[in-house]
C-alpha cells in the first residue's frame, strides 16, 4: 500500500514525515529524483536523488517516472521501477508529492491513500515562509501563490490534517497509516479463509 502526503511549503510536512517514519519502521520513504541542488544537510539517495536536468529528461524520455512535475524551475519525479518493486513485495510506501504528482499517481496507481497537510491559517503559512532563511519577499509571494493553488486541490484528497500542533499532526498521519493498513480490501488475502 502507499500513502501520498502533499502540503504547501511551510506547512511542516517534512518534520511530520520524518517523525512518522521513525515511529512506523515498516513504511518506507520513496526518494524522489530532482534537478535542484541539495540544501544544507540533505543527502543524495536519502532526501533526493540529485541529478542533472539532462539526466532527468533522459529518464522522462525512457518512461522511467511514475509521475514527474516542474516546481520553481526544478524537476521532481518518482521512479516507476522503485514504486512497482516496493508494492509488488508488499512493502508500504510513503511519498511526498505536490498535488499534480499526487493526482497522476491516483489515476495510474489505484489503492493509495492521499493526505493533505494544511497550516493552521494562511497568515501562519506566510509567517512560516518568511522565517525560512533561504526565502526573500519575492520568493515568499511566489510560494504563497502556489500554496493557494495547491490548497484548492484538497477537495479530492482522502484525508486533511491541520498542522496547528506538530504532535497532533504526527499522531493524525500515523493513525491514518494504521487505519489504512486495516482496510478490508487490503486484507482480503489474509481473511479469505475466514469468509469461505
Amino acid at each position: 500500500m502507499y500513502i501520498v502526503v502533499s502540503a504547501p511549503s511551510g506547512s511542516g510536512k517534512t518534520s511530520i514525515l520524518r517523525e512518522v517514519l521513525k515511529q512506523c519502521p515498516n513504511i518506507h520513504f520513496s526518494v524522489s529524483y530532482t534537478t535542484r541542488p541539495p540544501r544544507q544537510g540533505e543527502e543524495d539517495g536519502k532526501d533526493y536523488y540529485f541529478v542533472s536536468e539532462e539526466a532527468f529528461r533522459e529518464r522522462i524520455a525512457r518512461g522511467e517516472f511514475a509521475e514527474w512535475e516542474e516546481n520553481y524551475g526544478c524537476l521532481y519525479g518518482t521512479s516507476a521501477k522503485t514504486m512497482k518493486a516496493f508494492l509488488e513485495k508488499g512493502f508500504d510506501l510513503i511519498l511526498d508529492l505536490d498535488s499534480r504528482g499526487a493526482k497522476t499517481l491516483k489515476k495510474n496507481y489505484p489503492g493509495g491513500a492521499f493526505v493533505f497537510i494544511l497550516p493552521p491559517s494562511i497568515g501562519e503559512l506566510k509567517k512560516r515562509l518568511k522565517r525560512r532563511e533561504f526565502e526573500n519577499e519575492q520568493t515568499v509571494n511566489k510560494r504563497m501563490d502556489k500554496a493557494l493553488d495547491e490548497i484548492r486541490e484538497i477537495v479530492w484528497y482522502d484525508y486533511i490534517i491541520i498542522n496547528d500542533k506538530i504532535k497532533n499532526a504526527i499522531d493524525a498521519l500515523r493513525s491514518i497509516y494504521l487505519a489504512e493498513k486495516s482496510r478490508r480490501e487490503r486484507l482480503m488475502n489474509k481473511i479469505k479463509d475466514f469468509i469461505k
